[in-house]
């Protein structure tokens, strides 16, 4: 395997790391939705070395539960870009962070004009469930890969008796996302709306304080007493992008959008190429072949 090092002379292994931090789809799962066993033998060998492994994802906290017990975490799962932080243990809920009512009403209303209505799919999360208007053909899809299922309600209107805790927007051309997220930018400032992509097809709103930096920031110094210097992330998309930035070694899957990779101490090979294992094997375990 060939790595790609942005940075020069990176110090193999590295000591001070205690906490490792991965995302799940694009970084340890591929289309076939599984943790391949080279990854799993690569994070277990560095937990014999006591770092501690964590999961960090957009998706819903019950559809993250399957790789949790994949690469034998201990530590709270963080869902849903950072609002949902739940130790699956003791179903303690560390942190839950929703949209709020008027904005969500506001985006609904946005995502349901006459022109947006036939092309996008919009899902609701609220309490750990998915609320969608109708089963299309994309959520469907959606559904079985995250291994949920979805709840349709006709009008999402009728489920905001609780705030959601994320909002997702689907459409099968990127280039509407795209155009969506710049809209929404303009009339939404971070302060009032966090918006991040997963996939180039997905489009994300959280809580303004929502992200995967902050939501590993609270592990790994509230619940774990560590610094940013022990803790080395890995991610592949615009939503890793913060956490990526907030950790010690922070490293990008060379899939990863340009600005992502940009933002990485350390580009990984692909999935396909076992990215993670090669990562884990040079920063935390000392072969710097991977």
């Amino acid at each position: 395997m060939q790595d790609t090092a942005i940075t020069a002379n990176t110090k193999i292994p590295n000591p001070d790391i205690k906490l490792l931090v991965v995302d799940i789809d694009g970084t340890i799962v591929g289309d076939d939705n599984s943790v391949r066993k080279i990854v799993k033998q690569a994070i277990d060998r560095a937990r014999s070395k006591g770092i501690r492994t964590a999961i960090a994802t957009g998706r819903m906290y019950c559809s993250a539960l399957q790789f949790y017990k994949e690469v034998i975490s201990d530590l709270p799962i963080i869902a849903y870009q950072g609002a949902w932080i739940q130790e699956p243990i003791t179903n303690v809920n560390h942190r839950h962070l929703v949209v709020p009512r008027l904005i969500t009403e506001k985006l609904l209303e946005y995502f349901e004009q006459p022109k947006l209505r036939d092309i996008l799919s919009v899902h609701f999360y609220i309490n750990d469930k998915l609320y969608v208007r109708e089963l299309s053909q994309d959520t469907k899809a959606y559904a079985q890969r995250s291994g949920v299922k979805p709840i349709p309600v006709g009008d999402l209107r009728k489920t905001l008796d609780n705030e959601p805790t994320k909002i997702l927007a689907l459409c099968k051309d990127h280039n509407i996302i795209n155009q969506l997220m710049q809209n929404i930018r303009y009339q939404y400032n971070p302060n009032q709306l966090y918006l991040t992509k997963s996939l180039p097809t997905f489009l994300e709103a959280a809580h303004p304080q929502v992200n995967k930096g902050t939501a590993v920031k609270y592990l790994a110094e509230e619940i774990l007493g560590l610094l940013s210097c022990n803790v080395m992330t890995i991610g592949d998309n615009f939503n890793d992008l913060e956490m990526i930035e907030y950790a010690g070694i922070g490293v990008a899957m060379s899939d990863a959008p340009a600005p992502v990779k940009a933002a990485a101490q350390w580009v990984a090979p692909s999935f396909k190429e076992d990215g993670v294992a090669v990562a884990i094997n040079r920063f935390l375990l000392g072969n710097s072949r991977g």
